[in-house]
């Protein structure tokens, strides 16, 4: 059982007052967090790698310590599979650059994504002459829901990859990625799953979904930003060519050759970002010991209870699927607001933070919901049912003082 309160002495900046519900964009750090990454600093502060006195060597054992956390937390066969990078942007910009493209090969994604896993495929594209297949939500548009039949149809022995959101950022709504997933490897296909937003918030196992590839970042699941993680599976780590090579990714160098590492320090070049790193693996052993079965749960309860309650509300429009089929996070307008004044009204009036804009979600939010941008709330464990019942009430006040 999840006990709210006690979770939220954790958190200092709760401790302002503030309703914090732009968890999508980032998460709160808890103490135990910040801590650990004081502990690097304060007392084995050093490089990683080589060397052999004692700081550097506590130094290294914490950070693949924080490797081995990870390979745990989402069920990876080894911890030689998991490559820290500093976002799921690297991460996803990793495989774009570094998979062997050819000339009439094929890339399968959606109209769902963040940016960070659509453009990037948009210069393979440009870059290779390789085709580029977009899929759009089925049914209603501000659903977001993607249909396993519509990729059956596209996928096919040409396709290459196929990259796809876990969770939109925008609507919350959860892809059916092992579906998708099988269908991509009966066609010789390897999967990438964007994990921003579904790694914080449910379980994810990588030998369950079967994906080739999972990118994430742990500033939106408790972690310090500059710490995020790419998994590669075991049998495709020489698939992949490095994006940075340098210092510490070689196994041995002559005057006119050299030999790369294996994954994943064949991944790793140059000083990585080593107390975000410690860092992760702090905010591992944190939510670990919540049970992400628990923060699922009552992350469910809180969906549950905004997507009702903003739903009733007069001159509201909501793109959400039901509650069900998807995280809590709630895209929304106000009649016809700009919703960066209503961002900035909550914030004002009643110390609410939230997201305004397009969310890095431009074919989706312009093009299919034909609008300049929403509003975002989203939740995470630390937040309450009063919270969401105040976050009501604010826009009610908005619509009433804002609303003709």
């Amino acid at each position: 059982m999840l006990n709210v309160r006690k979770v939220r002495k954790d958190f200092p900046i709760l401790k302002t007052g503030i309703i914090y519900l732009d968890n999508a964009a980032s998460s709160l750090t808890p103490e135990p967090v910040l801590q650990k990454m004081l502990e690097f600093y304060c007392h084995y502060r050093a490089n990683v790698g080589r060397g052999i006195h004692h700081l550097s060597q506590k130094a290294s054992e914490e950070y693949e310590r924080a490797r081995t956390k990870v390979a745990d937390f989402i069920n990876a066969k080894s911890e030689n599979e998991v490559i820290m990078t500093k976002n799921t942007t690297e991460g996803i910009n990793l495989i774009a650059s570094g998979l062997k493209w050819k000339k009439g090969e094929k890339i399968v994604t959606s109209l769902i994504e963040h940016h960070s896993d659509f453009i990037v495929w948009l210069r393979v594209k440009n870059n290779y002459d390789i085709e580029l297949k977009t899929v759009r939500p089925k049914g209603s548009v501000e659903e977001g829901l993607l249909d396993v039949t519509d990729f059956e149809k596209i996928i096919d022995d040409k396709t290459k990859l196929v990259a796809l959101t876990h969770v939109s950022n925008v609507l919350g709504v959860i892809t059916p990625i092992e579906e998708i997933t099988k269908i991509a490897h009966e066609h010789g296909a390897y999967v990438l799953v964007d994990g921003a937003q579904s790694v914080p918030h449910m379980k994810v196992d990588v030998q369950k979904i079967g994906c080739d590839f999972l990118a994430f970042s742990g500033h939106k699941m408790c972690a310090p930003t500059g710490s995020g993680v790419l998994y590669i599976r075991k049998e495709l780590s020489e698939e992949v060519e490095p994006l940075c090579i340098g210092g510490g990714a070689i196994a041995d160098v002559e005057h006119d050759s050299y030999t790369l590492d294996k994954s994943p320090r064949r991944f790793e070049a140059g000083t990585p970002a080593i107390a975000d790193v410690i860092g992760l693996g702090a905010a591992i052993d944190y939510l670990q010991k919540i049970g992400m079965k628990n923060i699922e749960r009552y992350e469910r309860k809180l969906t549950t209870l905004m997507y009702e309650e903003m739903t009733a509300l007069p001159n509201v429009e909501v793109y959400s699927p039901d509650p069900e089929q998807k995280i809590g996070i709630m895209a929304f307008n106000i009649k016809d607001l700009n919703p960066h004044d209503v961002a900035l009204a909550l914030d004002v009036s009643a110390n609410i933070m939230v997201r305004s804009g397009h969310h890095c979600a431009l074919p989706f939010i312009r093009g299919l919901l034909h609008k300049s941008g929403t509003i975002r709330a989203s939740t995470y464990f630390y937040n309450t049912e009063e919270e969401i019942d105040k976050f009501v009430s604010a826009l009610k006040e908005i619509i009433n003082s804002l609303v003709e």
